[in-house]
């Protein structure tokens, strides 16, 4: 009887097989993260099955992602307190389940990504491709390219396949810039091909009318061309990322004008494009509500409860700022702003520094800076997509200080 003898190489081929595998997972979520047309979506079922097998298998939580599981977690037990001043919580328990769920995955995100920078590029180009499918179904949609189509918009407006034109079109933002980073800072043979994407991605997100989503587009875009001349000294590098991005920005202006020609399109675009809605500064209307809403929640210590501001004025909050009061009560408003000040400050200090992430680290700060204005007129709290750019900041984060801690040769092993 012989006795089969397994060598080390066989056993770190296996090992390297299981984590190619593990991390081609990672990616199929971040792509099921653009098909959300009901709930509970495909992405709840893959993300929530696999954070729990690789947490059972051993995925580590640094001192870096357990911050960011503790802010995480006393934010959502803030919000289940307030199930306690509730008259009626029906609908509540699986609000605050949603919410536990996207803070588990960010603070997975935040580990896997610290576990092995590389599974950034991967990350980024699933969601590329799920951004690119998801806006041509909202572009088909939109002009009834073929029978059914008409399921992928929502009051004339693009949504793809989402629930909502106001996440369908923040969502496209992010992916949208990972392409103008490629553009900017790669070789100009694939210039063309990453401009049709970004065609495709704008066409999206005017298209979705969401002035959410046409505020962050702009903003976003501004500040990481910003950025990215304050990170690259010479003179010619600058002299082409200006040019680049002017002729993107002419390109995209071409396209939008053609846009525009269609009667449907320019019609709905001259009312959106206001920048003050009649139910923005009617009597009861969003501003309005903002103000009472902000008084009411300084007399309530635990808060409303959530869509218990709804059921009062027939309109959700559309202020980010507001809902962590009304929802998740002071304790909670604390927490979320401690979180997000502190996710904004950790990319600002880390994301000039050279470093093999340096480029995921600038995309997602970039974005969190912008969902953060934007937040003043629009929820974000359920959004997969910002829970998933928490994640990358923080992972970002954590590799920083790991390689902080190490120095000598392992940290430049690290930084390579």
């Amino acid at each position: 009887m012989s006795a089969v003898v397994h060598s080390p190489d066989h056993f770190d081929a296996r090992l390297a097989a299981l984590r190619i595998a593990g991390t081609a997972l990672i990616a199929f979520g971040v792509f099921l993260s653009g098909f959300v047309i009901s709930e509970p979506a495909p992405y709840e079922l893959v993300m929530a099955i696999q954070i729990a097998i690789w947490f059972i298998l051993g995925l580590k939580i640094s001192r870096t992602t357990a911050a960011l599981l503790v802010l995480l977690m006393v934010f959502n037990l803030a919000g289940l307190l307030t199930m306690f001043v509730m008259k009626d919580i029906s609908g509540a328990p699986l609000y605050f389940a949603v919410s536990i769920f996207l803070a588990l995955s960010a603070v997975f995100y935040c580990a896997v990504i610290e576990a092995d920078h590389r599974r950034l590029n991967l990350l980024f180009k699933a969601w590329v491709a799920a951004a690119i499918i998801t806006s041509l179904l909202g572009i088909a949609g939109y002009f009834n390219a073929f029978p059914g189509a008409h399921v992928f918009t929502r009051y004339n407006r693009a949504m793809g396949a989402f629930e909502d034109p106001n996440v369908f079109g923040p969502y496209l933002v992010a992916p949208l810039l990972y392409l103008l980073y490629r553009m900017l800072t790669g070789p100009l043979i694939k210039t063309p091909l990453l401009i049709l994407g970004l065609l495709v991605l704008t066409l999206g997100i005017f298209l979705s009318f969401s002035r959410a989503a046409w505020g962050l587009l702009v903003f976003s875009g501004v500040a990481l061309v910003v950025v990215m001349l304050l990170k690259q000294r010479t003179t010619a590098f600058r002299f082409k990322i200006l040019a680049i991005a002017g002729g993107a920005v002419l390109v995209l202006a071409l396209a939008l004008i053609v846009a525009l020609q269609f009667p449907q399109v320019s019609e709905l675009f001259s009312n959106r494009a206001k920048l003050v809605q009649e139910y923005d500064g009617a009597r009861l209307g969003r501003f309005e509500r903002h103000k009472i809403g902000f008084l009411m929640a300084m007399e309530r210590p635990l808060g409303l409860g959530p869509m218990a501001f709804g059921k009062i004025f027939g309109e959700d909050e559309h202020n980010i700022w507001l809902k962590t009061l009304t929802t998740y009560g002071w304790l909670g408003a604390i927490t979320y702003q401690i979180m997000l000040w502190t996710t904004i400050g950790f990319g600002f200090r880390y994301m000039l520094r050279e470093r093999p992430w340096q480029p995921y680290l600038m995309i997602a700060w970039v974005m969190i800076l912008g969902h953060a204005i934007i937040g003043n007129v629009i929820d974000t709290d359920h959004w997969r997509h910002y829970y998933l750019l928490l994640g990358i900041v923080w992972g970002c984060a954590a590799l920083e200080h790991r390689l902080q801690r190490r120095g000598g040769p392992e940290a430049n092993a690290l930084a390579s």
